[in-house]
Formats: C-alpha cells, sequence, structure tokens
C-alpha cells in the first residue's frame, strides 16, 4: 500500500507524457553516472557476480521498572535486527548492478529493499542510477550502511525525519577526483548526489505527478575532516480525499566529520516542516505511520569513538529530538526525547563485529513546570553480532 495513500499510477496525456520522456532524456544521456547507494559493495571488478549480505543477530534487555505489586516488567528477548542476502556486480561495459533483499521477519521481511542498475562511464564524476535505493540525505542515513554503523541504532531524529529511508526514482552522483579545487591535491575533495524519486517508500508506486528532490554535498579539504550538507522537498496527495491541497515536506541537515590521533568525532543536525501530513518512524524496515497535522521538528547527535590497538573501539553518543517544537515539553504528545549511548565495538576481523550498548533515555520536562518531569523507565541495553557475507 501506498505510505501516502494510494496504490496506482496517475494517467497522463500522451502530451504531458512525451515532455516528460524529452525532459528525461536530456537530462540522464549527458551526465551518466550515479553514486551506488546499497550498503555493500561488489568485490569483482571484472564482471562475475558476487553474493552480498550481512545477519545481525541480537539480544536485547529493556529496563522497564517495576509493576505497582513489585514485580518486575523489565523484558528479555532475541531476535534478528537485519538479515540481508543479494547479489552485485559489474557488466562490460559501463554497467554495475546491485540487488539485496531483507529476510529478517523483525523487519517486516522478506521483501526487496535495493535494486538499481547504474550507468558509470564517467566516474568518478559522474554515474547514475536507477531503481529502489536509499536517499542520499545526510551522514548517518545516506553516507552510513547499517552494517558500518557505529552504534546499534540510528539516531532517533534520522529515523523520523528522513522516513522513509529508500524510494524508487533516478540519481546522478559523483566526485571530483583527482581534480584540483583551490590549489588542493586532496582527491575527492567535493562529492554530491542528486535524486528524483516518487516520494512513497519502497516497493510501491507514485498516485500524483509530485516528485521529491534530494541533494547532499560534501566537502572534505583534508583527510582529516568532512562537512556535508543535505537538502529534500517533496510534494503528495493529502490522504483525506476532502483536502485539495497537496502536503509538503521540506528537510535540510548538515553534518560533520572529525578524524585524528585515533579518535572520530560525528555530529548532525536535522530540521524537518510538514504541512498537511507527516511520516512517524519508518527507520531502517520498519513502516512508517501517517500521521495529519503541520508540525515542525528538529534534533542533532555527536559521538566520539576512539580506535584503540587491540580491535576495541569505546563510544559516547548522545542525541536528542524534538518531535513537535511548536508544544511544550509537557505536552505527552511532544516530548523532546534525549539519549545517552555508551558502548563498545569489537572487531575481530574486517568480516565480523560485535557490538555492546547501553541506551539512557531522557524525556525532558516543561521549561517552566518541574512538576511535569517526564523521566520514565525506558533504557535498553543491546548485544549485537555481525558477520558480512561478501
Amino acid at each position: 500500500m501506498n505510505q501516502r495513500g494510494g496504490h496506482c499510477l496517475p494517467f497522463f496525456k500522451i502530451n504531458t507524457m512525451k515532455k516528460v520522456l524529452i525532459i528525461v532524456s536530456l537530462f540522464v544521456l549527458p551526465l551518466a553516472y550515479s553514486f551506488a547507494q546499497g550498503c555493500m559493495e561488489p568485490t569483482s571488478s571484472t564482471g562475475g557476480p558476487t553474493i552480498i549480505g550481512y545477519i545481525q543477530p541480537e539480544f536485547k534487555y529493556s529496563i522497564l521498572g517495576d509493576n505497582v505489586d513489585g514485580t518486575s516488567k523489565n523484558q528479555m528477548s532475541f531476535g534478528f535486527r537485519r538479515a540481508r542476502i543479494g547479489v552485485a556486480g559489474n557488466i562490460p561495459y559501463d554497467f554495475s548492478y546491485y540487488v539485496l533483499a531483507e529476510l529478517s521477519t523483525f523487519q517486516n521481511g522478506p521483501y526487496l529493499l535495493d535494486a538499481f542498475i547504474t550507468y558509470n562511464r564517467f566516474k568518478p564524476w559522474f554515474k547514475i542510477s536507477m531503481g529502489q535505493f536509499k536517499k542520499p540525505f545526510g551522514l548517518e542515513l545516506g553516507a552510513t550502511g547499517c552494517q558500518d554503523l557505529y552504534t546499534v541504532n540510528r539516531s532517533k531524529v534520522v529515523n523520523e525525519l528522513t522516513s522513509p529511508d529508500r524510494d524508487l526514482g533516478i540519481m546522478v552522483s559523483g566526485t571530483s577526483g583527482t581534480a584540483k579545487i583551490f590549489g588542493l591535491e586532496k582527491e575527492n575533495l567535493l562529492s554530491y548526489s542528486l535524486s528524483v524519486t516518487n516520494g512513497t517508500g519502497k516497493n510501491t508506486l507514485d498516485i500524483d505527478r509530485a516528485k521529491d528532490i534530494i541533494g547532499r554535498i560534501v566537502i572534505a579539504p583534508f583527510e582529516s575532516i568532512s562537512i556535508g550538507g543535505s537538502y529534500q522537498f517533496g510534494k503528495a496527495v493529502n490522504p483525506d480525499p476532502t483536502v485539495k491541497d497537496m502536503d509538503e515536506r521540506m528537510r535540510w541537515g548538515a553534518d560533520l566529520t572529525l578524524k585524528k590521533y585515533n579518535f572520530i568525532f560525528q555530529a548532525e543536525y536535522v530540521f524537518g516542516q510538514d504541512k498537511g501530513s507527516k511520516l512517524i518512524g519508518g527507520g531502517c524496515g520498519a513502516t512508517p505511520e501517517l500521521v495529519a497535522g503541520n508540525f515542525k521538528s528538529n534534533g542533532y547527535y555527536a559521538q566520539l569513538m576512539y580506535n584503540t590497538p587491540w580491535k576495541l573501539m569505546p563510544l559516547v553518543k548522545y542525541e536528542t529530538y524534538d518531535p513537535d517544537m511548536d508544544k511544550e515539553d509537557f505536552d505527552h504528545t511532544a516530548y523532546r526525547v534525549s539519549t545517552m549511548t555508551f558502548g563498545l565495538n569489537y572487531y575481530p576481523n574486517d568480516w565480523a563485529r560485535v557490538q555492546i550498548n547501553y541506551l539512557y533515555n531522557i524525556e525532558s520536562s516543561s521549561s517552566t513546570d518541574i512538576v511535569n518531569y517526564n523521566e520514565t523507565s525506558n533504557d535498553l541495553f543491546y548485544i549485537q553480532l555481525q558477520v558480512k557475507i561478501n
């Protein structure tokens, strides 16, 4: 079902379709190359298909406090975060393909996650891809695969404001390669991505002519620093048939990565404005919920990691998300939720990883009435194992 309220394509007049085809042809043919928006890359460069994928079994302990009678509400469970398998490869000449399926029932699987074809004659400057792929928005979503996250969970602000995380469409991307810009000899000093997508999410046709435009640009003047910016704008038919105005969705974000002396620091800010309705949830396989109304939301995260000589990486992360900036934090429908994550990652080799995370969740209180303090027992403890198939 269409996550924006429909399930079939609109009927276009022949003249309108001709105009669309002419515009697409003029846009696509000169550029030809796209950044591969899959989680993993094929290992073969000579044409043979490569089996790709990874599995993430995990243990989750939810610290929920006690019932009135003194019995514990805490929960323990084993499950699968993700279980993904696919194939990727290159075809002579200048084409590559990428297909990945999600098999985990804990992510509502099985279903097709990514499937796109890339024409890369002019790489690294230009590539073009068409199909279903991950949005090129932000650092933690657009630039980081699920198997490369430093924490078990993506930040809540990213999950909420980039939903849906996958979409169908076309994308142009590339980098500056070895070209000198401003006299700097840094390779890939500039990189970019620009996509035009349905705006309806994965495995779903569009019901209107409006499309989402998503762009990202990253500047990395030195090996130790990169600065990124992202923007998204789209329209969609309101799920209420009595509403004639189309819903609008706008996002912008900025991110920073610093790497020095075995330290890695990352920070990202995202702002969102929704008119008519917005999607809640929907990160990494989940199905988002559509909620009517006008909203302004924002949030950020900052995390610090350290690479030790023993294949261990301790980390600390702070994140905060305000789902409705127009409401005070004592309103139970609009708590600003903040989380401190304390973690330890262990990398025994290039294909395996162990992650241990403790999440301390903090619900904000009213700025004017301390009586309305919202702290609840909802901390989490994770142990996740990962093995990559590649």
